[in-house]
């Protein structure tokens, strides 16, 4: 049996909302294994003369915990 964990982070971009999740998983990554999905919870952005300057998005990732088989009880 699986367990996920979730963890609530904050990313950004200057190109898209695709590209600040992308950024956030990639991000992550570096320190977590066995990412499982992104839920977007919220999006905004940076407006400077008219034109949005950086996409910000705030999200949810999910991510599966290991765990070394020696905590398993057998039943």
């Amino acid at each position: 049996m699986a367990i996920l964990k979730v963890l609530e982070l904050m990313a950004s971009s200057t190109k898209s909302w695709e590209d600040a999740a992308q950024q956030a998983v990639n991000e992550a990554s570096i320190t977590l294994k066995h990412i499982r999905s992104i839920y977007i919870k919220d999006q905004s952005a940076v407006v400077n003369k008219n034109k949005i300057a950086e996409y910000r998005i705030t999200a949810k990732l999910s991510f599966e915990i290991e765990h070394d088989g020696a905590s398993k009880t057998k039943k």
